[in-house]
């Protein structure tokens, strides 16, 4: 009896131990399934990294238009694509590129300009051969109107000696008050003797007193 007694004792203690750690085993909390289901929770992305991300795509976009925009300029200003000895085989800089497009611009403005006053040159001539043109016409029409209208002018010969006269008249005065000392006094005495000598009432006698001569020579 005292052998069953100590038996059945020691089931009760085994027995307790069970369910004690059972109990503590149910207790304590299942520390793997928690990591695992923690990796597998989203990342939620805070308002900072989401402004910080923004800011970033904005800045590369940023840069890619100003670098396609250097590469067009090297593209269409033909300065950037020839040779530069200076640097050699070395990319253009933007501080070159730059410099070389405004270069660019401004020999374009000076052609354009230049083309501008071509044009205008151009038109004033054109506009002198039509007015020559329309006189050219009428003198034809009239000479075909009347064709024995040409008969009692004065000739060629006549003409010529009046402009000789002329000029006799204009050189000697000009022979006389220009001095070709130096540029500068030739210059000034062209401008003094055009101002004196080649007055409206002073050519008008010249004129006068050539055809005077002419017709005592004629008549």
């Amino acid at each position: 009896p005292a052998l069953l007694m100590e038996n059945a004792r020691k089931g009760s203690v085994v027995s307790r131990a069970n369910s004690i750690g059972s109990t503590s085993a149910s207790s304590v909390p299942n520390t793997d399934d928690e990591d695992s289901d923690y990796h597998q929770e989203p990342y939620k992305e805070s308002y900072k990294d989401r402004r910080r991300r923004a800011h970033t795509q904005a800045e590369q976009k940023r840069r890619d238009a100003i670098k396609k925009g250097y590469d067009d300029l090297q593209a269409i200003i033909p300065t950037c694509e020839q040779q530069d000895f200076s640097i050699g085989s070395q990319k253009l800089s933007k501080a070159i590129v730059l410099q070389k497009t405004i270069d660019y611009i401004q020999f374009l403005h000076k052609e354009k300009k230049k083309q501008e006053e071509e044009v205008s040159t151009l038109r004033k001539d054109v506009m002198a051969l039509k007015i020559m043109k329309v006189n050219y016409e009428q003198i034809v029409k009239a000479h075909q109107d009347n064709p024995n209208e040409g008969k009692d002018q004065v000739s060629d010969e006549v003409k010529f000696n009046v402009f000789q006269g002329m000029m006799d008249s204009l050189f000697q005065s000009f022979n006389a008050s220009i001095s070709v000392t130096s540029f500068q006094e030739l210059s000034a005495c062209v401008f003094s003797w055009i101002e004196e000598h080649c007055k409206p009432q002073t050519l008008r006698d010249i004129v006068i007193g050539v055809l005077h001569q002419l017709k005592s020579q004629l008549y």
